[in-house]
């Protein structure tokens, strides 16, 4: 099965919805920490309370949502495995940028200066960022230009 170039657009958008979301999450839901209860039930409903009127949590929660409602949706005529790595390693890319945007410390401890441009700090980042992005590459047009073929007239 191949798939069209909205199917695969659709599939980007998925793992911008998902991979975006994940730092603005993890920043948002970090006064969970000073949440204190005497019992677990209280602590889990306390801890929901606060995550639902936090509108600094929802709207990504929100928007996260929509990721999977449109993966669900996408799925009904997209080869599984090509949506699969398309939204799981791009949403890793649309993490580390969107982390990076936010400053979060991506990659690492130590800093080299010639990576500073890129706001990595080793070089194995900006490899792994480089050979996700080049599979990513290789499978979407591996199945859009099989798409775009037209079957020769017998």
């Amino acid at each position: 099965m191949t798939a069209s170039l909205g199917q695969v657009l659709a599939l980007v958008l998925v793992a911008a919805l998902w991979g975006g979301t994940q730092p603005l999450l993890k920043r948002a839901s970090a006064g969970l920490r000073q949440v204190r209860e005497q019992t677990w039930a209280r602590q889990w409903l306390q801890e929901v309370k606060t995550l639902v009127l936090n509108t600094q949590y929802l709207v990504p929660f929100l928007l996260n949502q929509c990721g999977s409602l449109l993966f669900y949706l996408t799925l009904a005529s997209t080869d599984l495995t090509l949506a699969v790595p398309i939204c799981n390693s791009l949403a890793i890319v649309f993490t580390l940028i969107v982390g990076k945007a936010l400053g979060e410390d991506v990659g690492g401890k130590r800093k080299l200066v010639c990576y500073q441009c890129l706001g990595l700090h080793t070089p194995g980042a900006v490899a792994g960022l480089a050979l996700t992005v080049t599979a990513i590459t290789l499978c979407i047009t591996s199945s859009v230009s099989k798409a775009q073929e037209q079957p020769s007239p017998l």
